[in-house]
């Protein structure tokens, strides 16, 4: 069912056919829970925005004007309710394991985990806002449009936060790397 445009299910479900929103829920229930864990960093929490960012979509399916894609859509709404969250729960972290799942080669495992490890480490760091920059770009691998979609911000001023969450992440990075170096 999958190849069904989401469109054609969205009038489907605005028709009365609210079984059909199934399909959607196991369209994007990873990418949800994805995006919602690495604002968050907490796995219950990242459970729950992405239900209730599902609750949420349904609720106003209606107000969905299908100028930019359903995906986009929803998952604005993922990433408002996540940063929500965090702000009310000040909880922070990062999981960049998917990050590591594409592409690696010749790395043993324990220099995989020691990157992995120094990574979260300088994106814990991070200020909420860029950590969400990198995370869409880097880990979600969203075009600069689309982060400007979801984030509602525009694209230029995408570009300069994703610039400077870059250079404060190696920053941070070089930080923590001459730290290790001295307690070796």
């Amino acid at each position: 069912m999958s190849h069904i445009n989401d469109d054609i299910i969205i009038d489907r479900i605005l028709d009365g056919d609210e079984s059909q929103y199934k399909i959607l829920i196991d369209k994007y229930k990873v990418y949800a829970f994805t995006l919602a864990m690495n604002v968050l960093g907490n796995r219950e929490d990242a459970e729950e925005v992405a239900q209730d960012s599902f609750i949420k979509a349904f609720k106003n399916l209606k107000k969905f004007n299908r100028e930019a894609k359903f995906s986009t859509w929803f998952y604005r709404i993922v990433t408002n309710t996540a940063i929500t969250r965090t702000r009310k729960s000040r909880i922070v972290g990062e999981d960049i394991d998917a990050a590591y799942a594409v592409g690696i080669t010749a790395k043993s495992e324990l220099e995989i985990e020691d990157q992995k490890t120094f990574i979260r480490k300088g994106i814990a760091l991070l200020s909420d806002q860029d950590k969400l920059m990198i995370s869409l770009f880097y880990l979600k691998e969203l075009s600069l449009d689309e982060i400007a979609q979801v984030t509602e911000l525009k694209t230029n001023l995408i570009k300069v936060k994703l610039h400077r969450a870059r250079k404060r992440l190696a920053d941070h990075l070089k930080t923590i790397l001459k730290e290790e170096a001295l307690n070796l």
